[in-house]
């Protein structure tokens, strides 16, 4: 596993949803803010992004823009105004704008992925509010050839589509968050993956959690020695590599206290502690509430959480 799925992974809740819409004339739609991230790609046309405390942005043919944290916003014809604010709809139900105008257009993909923002990976956690990926002619060509795949899929029903949309709307996001990283000015952890002692070191933890990992074993893992593994993995990640397996390995449980119906037992196997009371400690250190009760508040939270809005297929 390398971190960027491993990341994606742990706060990935639920089928992600995904259309494809056509806008006419003046048009105007509000989407509420969200409990995971949202996204539009410009397919025709060109529009405004108004990202709620934030300036807008122009979009044009091409380009993509990923909300990584539910901001709400709103998508429009124009640029912001009173008036363009005003006359936003809701985004569930809208309708396209006005039909039969002879004004310009624009075609767009959108889709929500939701997302766990309890525990967050770091790496997702220094996003931007909005992540905004120009098209440039020969650049990012898999994202490119994931937002062509996915458009056809939603142009029409074809046989399979159940299976293809949701898996290319999940690699569209993993696309992103990859085209982010490695732009110029692709945060902190831009250099942590580009570091080849921090990055050899990240991929083995992720690889094998559950192992018994030492400082000296890692060291060796990466080829440096253990004072350089240290100065270069706490500088990059922020925590010594240690306690980072720590932080990661009580991640990795909450996340399957969140998704399966494992035992306890299993889990602490699985994420590295030798025995269930090992890994109830440590958890209950780390969130303040036991496992039993951290499964029992998220079946709750999934129970009474409201549906969907907007976008959907």
């Amino acid at each position: 596993m390398d971190v960027v799925s491993d990341a994606i992974a742990t706060v990935r809740m639920g089928r992600a949803s995904s259309n494809r819409v056509r806008a006419n004339g003046r048009w105007c739609a509000r989407l509420a803010p969200y409990d995971g991230a949202g996204f539009h790609v410009v397919l025709e046309g060109g529009c405004w992004l108004l990202p709620d405390g934030g300036p807008a942005v122009s979009l044009g043919v091409g380009d993509a823009v990923l909300l990584p944290h539910g901001t709400g916003h709103v998508i429009a014809d124009s640029p912001a105004d009173a008036e363009t604010v005003a006359r936003a709809v809701p985004f569930d139900g809208w309708t396209g704008g006005t039909p039969g105008s002879s004004a310009p257009g624009a075609e767009l993909l959108c889709g929500k992925y939701r997302l766990d923002h309890s525990r967050v990976h770091p790496l997702l956690a220094e996003l931007p509010t909005v992540v905004h990926l120009p098209h440039r002619v020969g650049g990012q060509a898999e994202l490119r050839a994931a937002i062509d795949l996915l458009g056809g899929e939603l142009s029409a029903d074809r046989p399979g589509s159940g299976i293809a949309v949701p898996g290319l709307v999940d690699l569209l996001l993993v696309y992103m968050i990859r085209a982010w990283v490695a732009q110029d000015g692709g945060g902190a952890w831009s250099a942590v993956l580009g570091d080849p002692v921090t990055a050899a070191a990240l991929r083995a933890l992720h690889a094998d959690p559950a192992a018994a990992w030492t400082n000296d074993r890692l060291a060796a893992e990466a080829g440096v020695s253990r004072p350089t593994l240290a100065r270069r993995f706490t500088s990059l990640v922020g925590r010594p590599p240690m306690a980072y397996l720590t932080w990661w390995r009580l991640t990795l449980a909450a996340a399957r206290l969140r998704d399966t119906e494992d035992s306890l037992a299993a889990i602490a196997r699985v994420v590295g502690y030798g025995t269930p009371y090992a890994l109830s400690h440590a958890f209950s250190r780390e969130f303040g509430t036991t496992p039993g009760r951290y499964r029992d508040r998220r079946r709750e939270r999934e129970a009474t959480g409201t549906a969907d809005q907007g976008v959907g297929r």
